[in-house]
C-alpha cells in the first residue's frame, strides 16, 4: 500500500522529476506530481508524492519538512483524503426550492399566488 504525501510552498521551478529525485533519497517513490494551473501551465506551488511504505514516507517527511528549496521553506506532511465536492456552483442536488417558512415569501403559485 502506497502512502500519499502533500508537499506545499514549492517554488515554481520544481518539476515532477526534481520532486521525485528529492524524495528518492529516502526510498522507493511510486509517483511524484506537481499540480499545474490549467490556464497558465505554471505550477500551483504544491504537489503530491506516493511512497512505497509508511516508514519510508515518515522518514521523508521528517527529513524534508522545513527544508529550503530555492529560498522557500517547503511543507511536507501526510496528505488528507479529498473532501466530497458538491454539484455545480455549490448548489444542492435538490435545486432551488422556496423558503421553508410559510409566513414569509411569495408562495409557490405562479403570477401572484400565495401570500405577500
Amino acid at each position: 500500500m502506497s502512502i500519499k504525501i502533500y508537499v506545499g510552498n514549492l517554488p515554481y521551478s520544481v518539476t515532477d522529476s526534481s520532486l521525485e529525485s528529492n524524495f528518492a533519497e529516502f526510498g522507493n517513490v511510486s509517483s511524484a506530481k506537481v499540480m499545474m494551473d490549467r490556464e497558465t501551465g505554471r505550477s500551483k506551488g504544491f504537489g503530491f508524492v506516493e511512497m512505497a511504505s509508511a516508514e519510508v514516507a515518515q522518514a521523508a517527511i521528517n527529513g524534508l519538512n522545513g527544508m529550503s528549496v530555492d529560498g522557500r521553506s517547503i511543507v511536507v506532511n501526510l496528505a488528507r483524503p479529498r473532501e466530497e465536492r458538491s454539484g455545480a456552483g455549490g448548489y444542492s442536488a435538490a435545486g432551488y426550492s422556496p423558503a421553508k417558512r410559510s409566513d414569509i415569501g411569495y408562495g409557490t403559485g405562479g403570477y401572484g399566488g400565495g401570500r405577500y
